[in-house]
């Protein structure tokens, strides 16, 4: 595993991977507080905003179904490009919903809002689903369950460093559950992060989910391990336990025999001389 770590076709997607997850920084505290705010924010109820989350559950939904049937084939550089250029557009939504432009446009908040989550959760799918089939591509033979669960676990830090980072810069913009007036500084702060591992795309590999990632030399290492052990796998013959018990009774059939054998002859002798 180790060696496998330290090869670039690995290490450099893995860095990528941590880098993008860690620079979608997540301000949702904020956003959910901004929410259920009665003078700042539209004032939604827990039921609604429940209700948001729903949709954006079938927006991811729509996101996998998406990339399975259309985007699969395409190269990981641009799949991942066009969803993080998409991604950090789709964060200007709310911008535009905290700003209330959305109420110059005519639009009431609580169908801007569904829309929001539903298009963010959607692109967030996609561009989550390449990094998934990197991973699984990055799996040598033999150790693939533990590695893609140390990837996993890196993505899982990934999420957690982009936690922090945005409950920080909530907290350097003074942003708490009764103040929003830097709110729209966040969310613009978060939209130019977006676009930062757009810089780091040259880590990720050109090829297609249908090409080998590993370097030749793991995978022809693990093809000879495997050969040779199936060349010392030993060929042991079966042997029949013989049971003494079953040996006498043998024995014994085989006299029973031979004394019913006798029996005929002598009384065939016996009519011949009675003839």
């Amino acid at each position: 595993m180790l060696r496998t770590l330290k090869c670039p076709e690995v290490w450099r997607p893995c860095f990528y991977m941590y880098m993008s997850l860690a620079l979608s920084v997540d301000i949702q505290e904020g956003m959910f507080y901004w929410y259920t705010d009665p003078s700042a924010g539209p004032s939604f109820s827990e039921g609604f905003i429940g209700f948001i989350f729903a949709i954006g559950s079938v927006g991811s939904l729509v996101g996998v179904i998406l990339y399975q049937n259309i985007l699969r084939d395409h190269s990981f550089r641009s799949v991942l490009c066009s969803s993080q250029l998409l991604l950090s557009l789709s964060g200007m939504l709310d911008l535009i919903l905290v700003l209330r432009l959305n109420l110059k446009l005519g639009i009431p908040d609580y169908y801007f809002a569904v829309i929001d989550e539903g298009v963010a959760k959607m692109i967030n799918r996609i561009k989550w689903m390449p990094l998934l089939v990197l991973s699984s591509k990055l799996c040598p033979a033999g150790i693939e369950g533990t590695f893609f669960a140390l990837l996993m676990s890196i993505d899982n830090i990934g999420v957690l460093s982009a936690s922090w980072i945005g409950g920080l810069l909530l907290h350097l913009l003074r942003i708490t559950r009764t103040e929003f007036k830097n709110l729209w500084a966040a969310i613009l702060i978060r939209n130019v992060m977006r676009l930062l591992p757009l810089a780091l795309l040259f880590l990720v590999p050109r090829s297609d989910p249908n090409s080998n990632i590993l370097p030749a030399d793991l995978l022809n290492e693990y093809d000879g391990a495997e050969a040779r052990r199936i060349e010392n796998v030993e060929l042991t013959s079966l042997t029949v336990d013989k049971n003494p018990s079953t040996d006498a009774s043998l024995q014994e059939c085989k006299t029973q025999e031979h004394l019913d054998v006798g029996q005929d002859d002598d009384e065939a002798s016996l009519l011949a001389n009675r003839g």
